[in-house]
């Protein structure tokens, strides 16, 4: 297969350069159809792969927590759209056969797979597997008239068309069916921009999405007739109000033993000047006249750095890593720092890299932030981690992974 797909490889490349301008109208339609013919061919082969991979627990054994954070740092995807891969791989796989031959085929496309893989197991679920195969040619016939929007609404009524003796019933466990699709696709995407913005992504259920807009339509009101901020803006607004609001109660979890807060970190020589630019705990950076107004309305945690960025005091010792310790270790590492997580502090435990029952020191040079599963895998596999002469952690992959043995960073949160 990679010599086969290697050969493909090269067929494109050569496609690459031919001058699209130089087809005739025709050659150019003939073209685009048999590129987009070529793209669901090559991607059926892709969910082969993916499935062989998942059902080897290949991910795993490399130290990723799952498949589909496996393949976001291996195919720089984002995690939802590679957890949708292993999840069609695996419909196409255990499912009917029709559909992953569909798509090798290129008679559909990857999203009209996702949408007939989906009605079918409803229609083998409600009716069997001769209703199933008929589903499939129905379903497929339509692909070539129906986007995949159009087509899910449409496969809510299959039954009528391949099973209508019990097409009412079937209705009911159809909806039951989109309900449950509907609690699976449920995301949330935060993305970091490279000027520490945030871009939020995502589709929330029913139920959530009436939450938030209960909580925050009322607050994306215009402040009069000359407020100049655009509906967007303006909810955006709200939502930094409902943050606000939320942290000023006490009824958020706490964050490795401290209150949920906002930290905003300066160097000496800043806060000598009465505070200047600050640093979010997220390694995002603030104006001065944001830390200053922050400054007018919160609890400030000051976590005094060196010219070089040493955290220079950090409280006395102790075993469990809490308080400015635990600070200062989120300052530096600023989430799990196993390579290739993006998981955050706040899901974070803090690993002793000497362990404190054999004689290791609570301190900031002998600590790693690790979320659950990397602190789990660290214990339990033959990975090692060390702190490397700039003061960051560095990981020692296993010599059966990698004989070398070159130690490994996490560049999600230090891109540098």
């Amino acid at each position: 297969m990679v010599e086969e797909l290697a050969q493909a490889d090269e067929a494109v490349a050569a496609c690459v350069d031919d001058a699209a301008w130089a087809l005739t109208e025709d050659e150019l339609v003939a073209a685009l159809d048999a590129a987009h013919r070529l793209e669901q061919r090559l991607a059926a082969v892709t969910l082969a792969l993916v499935r062989e991979i998942d059902g080897r627990g290949t991910a795993r054994a490399q130290g990723a927590s799952s498949t589909a954070v496996w393949l976001r740092e291996r195919l720089r995807l984002t995690v939802p759209a590679a957890r949708r891969l292993v999840d069609l791989a695996a419909a196409l796989d255990t499912g009917n056969p029709g559909v992953r031959a569909a798509l090798a085929n290129g008679d559909i496309t990857v999203d009209q797979a996702r949408v007939i893989a989906d009605t079918v197991a409803t229609v083998h679920t409600t009716a069997g597997a001769q209703a199933a195969d008929k589903a499939v040619g129905v379903l497929t016939d339509w692909s070539g008239q129906f986007d995949p929007t159009l087509l899910r609404k449409l496969g809510t009524r299959i039954l009528d068309h391949v099973a209508p003796d019990i097409a009412d019933a079937a209705a009911h466990a159809a909806l039951e069916a989109e309900a449950r699709r509907a609690s699976r696709d449920r995301h949330l995407t935060l993305s970091t921009l490279s000027d520490g913005r945030l871009r939020l992504t995502g589709v929330l259920d029913s139920e959530t999405a009436g939450l938030l807009r209960a909580a925050i339509d009322p607050l994306t009101a215009p402040n009069g007739p000359d407020d100049p901020r655009t509906p967007g803006q303006r909810r955006h607004d709200a939502l930094a109000d409902l943050c606000r609001l939320t942290l000023r109660t006490t009824d958020l979890p706490e964050h490795g033993g401290d209150p949920a807060q906002i930290v905003v970190t300066t160097s000496f020589d800043a806060l000598a000047r009465q505070l200047d630019a600050g640093t979010l705990d997220t390694g995002f950076h603030l104006t001065a006249e944001t830390v200053r107004r922050l400054a007018c309305d919160a609890t400030i945690l000051p976590a005094v750095l060196g010219g070089t960025g040493q955290v220079l005091d950090v409280g006395r010792q102790r075993r469990l890593i809490t308080g400015p310790l635990r600070r200062a270790l989120v300052l530096r590492d600023r989430g799990c720092a196993f390579p290739g997580c993006d998981r955050p502090p706040r899901w974070c435990d803090a690993h002793h890299i000497h362990h404190w029952a054999d004689g290791g020191t609570t301190t900031l040079t002998n600590a790693v932030l690790l979320c659950g599963h990397h602190h789990r895998h660290l214990h339990h596999n033959d990975w090692t981690v060390r702190l490397a002469g700039d003061g960051h952690p560095e990981f020692i992959p296993p010599a059966w992974l990698d004989p070398n043995q070159i130690p490994r960073r996490n560049h999600y949160h230090h891109r540098t």
